[in-house]
């Protein structure tokens, strides 16, 4: 599996080159006239260019960076049918209705719809109208779809979230596992595999599986740095959550909970404190879990609480926050839910609450799991490096990139950043650790070195002859609590690396041996008490418009408002008709005519010919009666 900078070609021979460039060049049409787009985000060429000229494709970028785009635009270059598995049938709705509005032939087979709907999208499947179709995995891999596709002319095959094919992953799907057979059922095909959530051992197992090892591959980063992150501990949680609510009035945003009893609590709360939310859990009927989600779509200022049934493939770009008011599962799981903000690239919060029940929880959740021992050891390790970054001594986004194999500058925009925490000397305890971590091999996980530390009398600590350590007993004044946060801290501020591939054991860094060597210095945390959020109040101004004159923002505020009528009467999200950010740019150029209005990002032929009228017959209006 070859692996390329998202600014290089994907190919390397002249004569396959020319083959493609024109692909490439009717890439940029469809982008343009389909889609509004004058440029390819970062990231989509090559991704787009690998497709195109019929080689596997993994994609790993930050939600909103614009992975949809990789498949679609190739699917509508290529004369023939592109197939897309998806996990949830949420997404695949919007999607379809998103590609509709935009002139694109496409459509959707699930378990939501009347057999004669499923039906009569077939027969368009059938007949070649079809230009995409989006199918939940299980259903993708019966015998009876696979052999009715084969007779069909299969082009591209794309797999989104699909980290989920991955036992790495997050969030591993058994219904996904069947996919590995698409290249056995579909010779030729090129595979394209879509994510933002896949670690370095995740993107090996999807490439193993999907390609057979061969194809390209395309990380384009994981930074997300319109949005701040922060963390405290949890003292009154409802409190807490509550002070947070009061600063992001009137947006939309999401609220994390570990159980289905606290989601249905919280929301219960919030809404007796005049805020508008509404749960989401996986034991609520279908009815009332597809009216939530519909309110939060459509509806400004809708809160959802939820377990983490809600968020995978949800399409929203304009969620300003997400909340955790417990701890996640894994780093994976927390990237994954707090990318669920600021998809439209503009300034959104992602906030935790953690505390020692949080903890407790999660690690009986992963010891009441039917998985093998090693499984289990994986998860507690993984679980390990996300207290490490709750505990974290400096710049929060430096540990997460660090977790993803990316290296960044303090961001300024997370809350250790914005408030620094009080920070002690620890450099010699540091180098204990060090010492212990090297003279036991750097094999060894924290449980077992901070009893050699503290002098433990343990069969495993006479068996490897580890109370004939140097530094055996040398740390016994600090207790094991202690000894945790120094170590977690000392992986987080990237001194010691944790092996969550293998037995969790700990390795010295360049950085932790030239601590060893005294040319650096280690400061941490010696208190995580509670502190509070640098996320205070915010301008209530919506974050598409925040640099709009007064009289540009009630005109958004405007075209908001009929953008959410048409929505609601062609029965699709409000940001399929147009994103803030378009109508953003509208209210700031104020476009008079239709060669005027088809100039705005975002506004593709299809959607220049169903709204430009309306549009502009608002704009119109509101410049004549200011």
């Amino acid at each position: 599996m070859s692996s390329i900078s998202p600014s290089s070609t994907s190919l390397n021979s002249t004569s396959q080159d020319s083959i493609y460039q024109g692909s490439l060049s009717r890439a940029r049409h469809v982008l343009k006239d389909v889609f509004g787009y004058d440029e390819f985000r970062f990231g989509q060429e090559p991704v787009i260019a690998a497709l195109l000229a019929g080689e596997h494709a993994l994609a790993v970028m930050p939600t909103g960076a614009g992975k949809s785009l990789c498949y679609q635009i190739p699917a509508l270059v290529f004369e023939g049918l592109t197939v897309v598995v998806s996990p949830l049938v949420a997404l695949m709705t919007d999607q379809v209705a998103a590609l509709k509005l935009a002139g694109v032939e496409a459509e959707t087979i699930n378990s939501s719809r009347a057999y004669e709907d499923n039906a009569d999208s077939w027969r368009r499947v059938a007949g070649g109208q079809t230009r995409i179709l989006y199918i939940a995995p299980e259903r993708l891999m019966t015998g009876r779809m696979l052999s009715a596709l084969k007779r069909l002319p299969m082009k591209l095959i794309a797999v989104d979230e699909a980290h989920c094919i991955s036992r790495w992953g997050p969030a591993f799907r058994p219904d996904y596992e069947a996919l590995r057979e698409l290249g056995e059922h579909f010779p030729g095909v090129p595979i394209a595999a879509m994510t933002a959530t896949a670690d370095a051992a995740t993107r090996e197992d999807i490439t193993a599986k999907l390609f057979g090892g061969r194809g390209q591959s395309v990380v384009t980063g994981f930074d997300r740095p319109n949005i701040q992150l922060g963390v405290e501990m949890r003292a009154n949680g409802k409190q807490q959550l509550l002070s947070f609510l009061k600063d992001h009035e009137d947006e939309n945003g999401i609220v994390y909970c570990l159980s289905r009893k606290k989601t249905e609590e919280t929301a219960a709360y919030l809404r007796a404190e005049g805020i508008r939310a509404l749960p989401y859990h996986a034991g609520m009927n279908d009815l009332d879990r597809t009216n939530h989600q519909g309110a939060f779509m459509t509806e400004a200022g809708t809160v959802i609480v939820a377990t983490i049934a809600f968020g995978m493939g949800i399409d929203k770009p304009d969620v300003r926050f997400v909340f955790h008011a417990d701890l996640p599962g894994t780093m994976e799981a927390y990237y994954q839910e707090i990318g669920r903000a600021g998809r439209d690239g503009l300034p959104a919060v992602a906030h935790m609450l953690y505390g020692l029940d949080d903890i407790r929880m999660r690690r009986m959740f992963i010891d009441q799991e039917d998985s093998a021992d090693d499984h289990k050891r994986r998860e507690h390790k993984r679980l390990d490096t996300l207290i490490a970054f709750c505990e974290a001594p400096s710049c929060r986004r430096q540990m997460l990139l660090d977790y993803f194999g990316e290296t960044t500058q303090p961001c300024g925009n997370c809350d250790l950043c914005t408030n620094p925490p009080d920070l002690t000397d620890g450099s010699d305890a540091g180098r204990l650790v060090l010492g212990v971590v090297n003279d036991t091999g750097q094999r060894f996980g924290a449980v077992h070195l901070i009893d050699v530390l503290r002098g433990g009398d343990t069969e495993r600590i006479r068996s490897f002859g580890h109370d004939r350590l140097a530094g055996y007993g040398a740390g016994k004044d600090m207790d094991k609590n202690a000894w945790r946060s120094m170590i977690r801290q000392m992986v987080a501020a990237g001194f010691l690396q944790l092996d969550v591939k293998g037995f969790g054991g700990l390795s010295i860094t360049e950085k932790g041996a030239a601590l060893g060597h005294g040319d650096e210095e280690f400061r941490y945390r010696a208190d995580t008490v509670h502190r509070q959020s640098a996320a205070k109040s915010r301008k209530k101004t919506p974050a598409a418009a925040s640099d709009l004159s007064t009289a540009d923002t009630d005109l958004f505020s405007v075209l908001k408002a009929h953008r959410l009528a048409l929505a609601k009467k062609k029965g699709v999200p409000a940001y399929a008709v147009f994103p803030d950010k378009t109508l953003a740019e509208m209210a700031r150029h104020r476009p008079a005519t239709t060669v005027a209005f088809a100039e705005i990002h975002g506004v593709g032929q299809a959607k220049l010919e169903k709204f430009a009228d309306s549009f502009l017959d608002v704009i119109s209006t509101f410049t004549e009666t200011e």
